[in-house]
């Protein structure tokens, strides 16, 4: 049957298939909660994050630091006694202490049942050239990003059954068919792992 209930942590703004219209597409009755903390995602989500008749999609004005709230506001729409697809792209990176991110990673995977599913897609300090941008951003103090090692991206997944192909560059993820038959580099990683 697979799964059919999503809780998206720092969902941004939403664009063209957003992770309820993906998942609503395949099966209409599935069950969508998109976690954000910014304003203006707050107002454009009311607008645009509608739902199929059969199924639900809601939004929490939370930050990913308050997992207890999280938790309690998505289970008004999601049962957390069957599997829940964790998603957690391109927010861990907004936490400069890794170890903090792994706890708040582990306080979430540990609140779901078995057979859920733990998404990681994140920035990785793979390229000199994005370091020294990234750390040039992040000294304007707006919104700072810390890029991980691979390994370190690996590590939010112990404990849980990595998909094949693993922690792996996106673009290198179970990729689509190019018409041109090669595949642009991402200094992102990703990987799922599934709770046993």
């Amino acid at each position: 049957m697979g799964i059919r209930q999503f809780l998206d942590i720092g969902t941004g703004l939403p664009t063209a298939d957003n992770t309820h219209e993906i998942a609503q597409r395949v099966a209409p009755e599935a069950r969508i909660v998109y976690v954000d903390n910014d304003p203006l995602v707050l107002a454009h989500a009311r607008v645009l994050l509608t739902s199929t008749p059969e199924g639900v999609t809601d939004y929490l004005d939370a930050d990913l630091h308050d997992t207890d709230a999280i938790l309690r506001d998505a289970a008004r729409t999601l049962d957390f006694d069957r599997p829940v697809a964790l998603i957690l792209s391109g927010i861990l990176g907004h936490l400069a202490d890794y170890e903090e991110a792994r706890a708040i990673v582990k306080r979430l995977v540990d609140a779901l049942p078995s057979g859920s599913h733990l998404v990681v897609c994140d920035g990785t300090d793979t390229d000199e050239t994005l370091n020294e941008a990234q750390e040039h951003h992040n000294e304007g103090g707006a919104s700072m990003y810390h890029l991980r090692s691979p390994e370190q991206i690996a590590g939010f997944f112990d404990g849980l059954e990595l998909l094949e192909p693993g922690v792996t560059p996106c673009s290198r993820w179970r990729p689509e068919t190019s018409t041109t038959g090669v595949l642009t580099e991402a200094h992102a990683y990703s990987g799922v792992g599934r709770k046993p």
